[in-house]
């Protein structure tokens, strides 16, 4: 196998004249190789007074203009990256046609803190009804207790698209209130 240093694919032997060399002094500076940057003239032929010399260093990056920014728009807002650490617990509630479903879910981290569904073999088989209010209000203060044991006194609700707060859902998160949970 050939060395590194001898490669002339990998490393340029113009830009790390001091490949095979041994390093002058042993600071943390002095490991890495010296490499110039290339400076370009730049002469302005309309006006003679601006003919001095101009030096500009060639950039390798520059920021993106706005056309380019726009051709990507997947790029997230402010808001999007620190929402999940500003608001950190999320509560999510399912309603189907048999069951109501809640858990509290970390957002960073994607951990379930507290779970709650009337699908559980205890609430099966004390409540008269699975998807009525009284249900609901039994799904709220289990959360907002589990929660509490695990450390988290607040949380956040964000409603779907076109969904309101009112009936099932109001009555899961009045109870939750209600219990010692604060909505952020």
């Amino acid at each position: 196998m050939a060395s590194l240093c001898s490669s002339s694919f990998l490393f340029s032997t113009d830009l790390f004249p001091s490949c095979s060399l041994k390093p002058t002094s042993l600071s943390w500076s002095s490991s890495f190789p010296k490499i110039n940057i290339s400076t370009n003239l730049i002469r302005n032929p309309s006006h003679p007074d601006l003919n001095k010399q101009c030096l500009v260093v060639q950039a390798a990056w520059t920021r993106r203009s706005r056309s380019e920014a726009a051709k990507r728009p997947s790029r997230k807002s402010w808001k999007q990256k620190t929402d999940m650490y500003m608001r950190p617990f999320l509560l999510n509630v399912f309603f189907s046609k048999r069951f109501i479903h809640a858990k509290v879910m970390h957002r960073a981290t994607s951990k379930v803190i507290s779970v709650a569904t009337t699908n559980s073999k205890d609430l099966r088989t004390t409540l008269p009804s699975l998807t009525d209010h009284n249900a609901c209000r039994v799904i709220g203060k289990l959360i907002a207790e589990r929660s509490m044991e695990a450390d988290v006194f607040a949380m956040s609700y964000e409603p779907r698209k076109n969904e309101r707060i009112e009936g099932k859902l109001g009555i899961v998160l009045d109870t939750i209130k209600e219990n010692g949970v604060m909505f952020v």
